[in-house]
């Protein structure tokens, strides 16, 4: 039992220093105290996890990656080896801060790539929001030709506004990418997070009555306006899109609740036989309120 509590304790001593080198991003040192765990206990099961993170930090390479495959080469590396083996040895919270550097750098060499629908992932733009600046997320966004009319870069900008500046100010795009992609609006109001809309959301999917799958969320903004009137102002940010019937119905409700302050009765008779025409549902949420 003695000598069975002793191996424990070196085992955890020999690989807590190359731990400390690696947290210390000290490559140097970490390899050193990986041959000195190696030489000791060979079998040990974190040695090749720990030999993944420690050649991570040795093969920094600041060089401007110039073609896709080698961009979605580096980003598999990345995500699908080093990410885990942090997470697997350093713990969530700690993994996450770890890796900052090493997300920053692969959206730095990732700068030059041109935008392409079908390989997104590998543009500069959601690598820095995996880096966490916003900040270079948004620039990489802005250089995209029309990148309020493609979903992937419109989520990009979005998330880095919401942020940055917080939901009130991030209402307008939510709502072009709500109906342009509602899928990737759906994944991004949950990466968000934001408890807002998050309750609105819930709101919406125990009430509205639409077919039932994700499409239904290009409804969500105009249905916003049924559960927070005071929403009017941001949502009214959002860019005329291609005039779908979730935002003409979203238009037409900003002109409902604009009509309603006029007291404007002719007019609002009209525009809510517009909104009934173009959701049955949408309209009796407007009219419970009413």
């Amino acid at each position: 039992m003695q000598l069975d509590i002793f191996e424990h304790s070196r085992d955890v001593m020999l690989r807590n220093d190359v731990l400390h080198a690696l947290q210390s991003r000290d490559a140097a040192a970490a390899r050193a105290a990986w041959h000195r765990f190696a030489a000791e206990l060979p079998h040990d099961d974190t040695l090749p996890t720990l030999d993944v993170l420690i050649t991570a930090l040795q093969q920094r390479d600041d060089d401007a990656i110039a073609d896709t495959r080698s961009a979605k080469d580096a980003l598999q590396q990345l995500r699908e080896h080093v990410e885990p083996a942090a997470r697997r040895l350093l713990g969530d919270a700690a993994a996450t801060s770890w890796l900052l550097p090493l997300w920053r750098q692969l959206a730095q060499r990732c700068a030059r790539l041109t935008f392409r629908a079908d390989d997104s992932a590998v543009h500069a733009a959601p690598l820095w929001l995996v880096a966490g600046d916003w900040a270079a997320a948004a620039q990489a966004v802005a250089g995209i030709e029309s990148w309020r009319r493609i979903p992937a870069p419109l989520a990009w900008m979005a998330e880095a506004q919401y942020r940055v500046q917080g939901l009130h100010a991030t209402w307008g795009l939510l709502a072009e990418l709500a109906w342009l992609s509602p899928g990737r609006f759906d994944d991004l109001i949950k990466r968000l997070a934001d408890p807002l809309l998050q309750r609105l959301r819930r709101s919406f999917d125990a009430a509205f009555e639409g077919h039932g799958d994700v499409s239904d969320l290009a409804w969500l903004p105009a249905w916003c306006l049924t559960e927070k009137p005071d929403l009017a102002g941001p949502l009214a940010a959002a860019q005329p899109a291609l005039q779908s019937p979730p935002e003409r119905a979203m238009r037409t409700l900003l002109e409902l609740l604009g009509l309603e302050r006029q007291g404007r009765h002719r007019e609002l008779i009209e525009h809510r036989k517009t909104l009934r025409g173009l959701h049955a549902s949408l309209y009796a949420a407007y009219m419970r309120s009413r």
